[in-house]
């Protein structure tokens, strides 16, 4: 289960790409998590997937 509050989940995302997953289409398949709904979610706490860097920044 991931965490529901955004500033939790941006913690908890990037962890995740850091040390598991090589992209975030990996991180979510795995994870069984909504691409669309993550990034929506951290948007909105003006957090964008930077795909060189592998992380929300």
């Amino acid at each position: 289960m991931i965490p529901k509050d955004p500033v939790m989940l941006l913690s908890f995302v990037n962890l995740k790409l850091r040390d598991y997953y090589s992209d975030l289409e990996s991180m979510c398949d795995a994870l069984d998590i909504d691409q669309g709904e993550l990034t929506e979610k951290l948007a909105s706490i003006d957090y964008h997937y930077n795909k060189e860097r592998n992380q929300f920044v």
